[in-house]
């Protein structure tokens, strides 16, 4: 059944230890990374957005100071500042800092800087020496192999303020399908997938916006694939309540799943914005 808590007790991942290997690579200011592709739509990031609304706004609210960091914004600064006017209703003293790896990028935006309210500064996965309670990073470590996103994980995490979280994951280009994990410093906490019922034909289209840490995963045998299998065999079972529209079949296949006893993680509210949080031990590559 679910639960309001994301820390997993039975089963406590962590990152994987730090070892001397080269750098991902390096940009001025010692930012750490590669440039991205800069693509963005506006909207696009608005399921993690909300997501962030419902689940990290106590975190921000109790720290002394409710920084958050948006890693990789692209080309422009229409992703932060939605974040930034999705948030700030609800944290007082809300400060986001836009990082980019490309120094022109920085430029092209300055005249959406607000500081302390909103800035944007040259920065990769050091984070700038910002130390945020709150990072979002989105679609900035396709371009990576397995092991070089696992060295950016822990890198950002090791730059997180006590008590920060960093969120990663990738979307689509509108934002119609969505994945992230959430971590802290101890590792990767949960998995969650995000979606419009109606974009898709069965939950594991979803599999391609996996994070890097279980795409290569999603084979027989793998936790991941088990439970994108439980998902599409409990979506088919639930094909009769089509009619009364996909958000309710998507519910029922995730209730579905909690009945089955799959870890899943936060107020059953999500599940009719087209979502589901599942502890990532439940989903974390077998060795």
């Amino acid at each position: 059944m679910s639960s309001d808590h994301g820390r997993d007790h039975s089963a406590k991942a962590v990152l994987p230890p730090t070892r001397r290997q080269p750098r991902l690579a390096a940009g001025r200011a010692r930012a750490l990374g590669l440039p991205t592709r800069g693509t963005t739509n506006a909207n696009r990031l608005r399921r993690v957005d909300r997501w962030l609304l419902a689940t990290q706004v106590p975190r921000l609210r109790d720290a002394a100071r409710p920084l958050v960091v948006d890693l990789g914004y692209g080309a422009s600064a229409v992703t932060t500042l939605e974040l930034v006017d999705r948030l700030g209703p609800e944290v007082d003293g809300l400060e986001v800092v836009g990082l980019e790896i490309d120094p022109e990028r920085v430029a092209a935006v300055a005249g959406d800087r607000d500081p302390p309210r909103v800035d944007f500064r040259v920065g990769g996965f050091e984070l700038a020496g910002l130390a945020p309670v709150l990072v979002r990073a989105f679609n900035v470590l396709r371009q990576y192999d397995e092991e070089s996103a696992a060295r950016a994980w822990q890198t950002m995490c090791a730059a997180l303020g006590p008590g920060g979280l960093l969120v990663e994951g990738t979307c689509d280009e509108w934002g119609r399908r969505a994945c992230w994990v959430a971590l802290d410093e101890s590792g990767p906490l949960t998995l969650t997938l995000a979606v419009r019922p109606s974009d898709i034909d069965r939950p594991s289209d979803l599999a391609e916006r996996l994070p890097k840490a279980l795409i290569h995963h999603n084979v027989p045998g793998q936790p991941v694939h088990g439970f994108l299998t439980a998902f599409d065999t409990a979506w088919a079972s639930a094909a009769g309540l089509s009619t009364f529209g996909p958000r309710q079949r998507w519910v029922a296949a995730v209730e579905a799943l909690a009945a089955q006893g799959w870890p899943l993680v936060g107020s059953t509210r999500r599940w009719r914005h087209g979502e589901v949080t599942v502890r990532w031990s439940a989903v974390a590559p077998a060795p």
